[in-house]
């Protein structure tokens, strides 16, 4: 698979304990991009934050470290990306979703060779 150099990124900031159909949304996410034919995505876990209730979330605080922040971050050309949205749009209850302009340096497989 070969993505066009100007790209996008779309960035989907969740909680961790957030779910959709008693799975984890990130997962969700991610195995619904790879579905969608998208380039990769991959779920990253914050260590502290906060959203539009202005809780800190905190691996430092026990009884809060259940719902630590998460990133989605998925990288494709503007029409998948623009098609990925809309599903998402239908599937996020809260949370956060930016996307920005990327310019791809290289995206490079190993077609299964070591």
């Amino acid at each position: 698979m070969e993505l066009p150099r100007d790209a996008e990124r779309l960035s989907v900031y969740i909680g961790e304990s957030d779910e959709r159909d008693g799975r984890p949304l990130y997962e969700v996410l991610v195995e619904e991009a790879r579905r969608q034919g998208l380039a990769g995505a991959t779920a990253l876990r914050g260590r502290c934050g906060f959203g539009a209730n202005s809780r800190v979330h905190t691996s430092r605080i026990l009884r809060l470290s259940e719902d630590l922040p998460l990133v989605v971050e998925i990288i494709d050309e503007p029409e998948k990306i623009d098609a990925f949205s809309a599903w998402l749009n239908g599937v996020l209850k809260e949370g956060l979703v930016v996307r920005e302009k990327v310019r791809v340096v290289f995206y490079r497989h190993n077609n299964g060779k070591k």
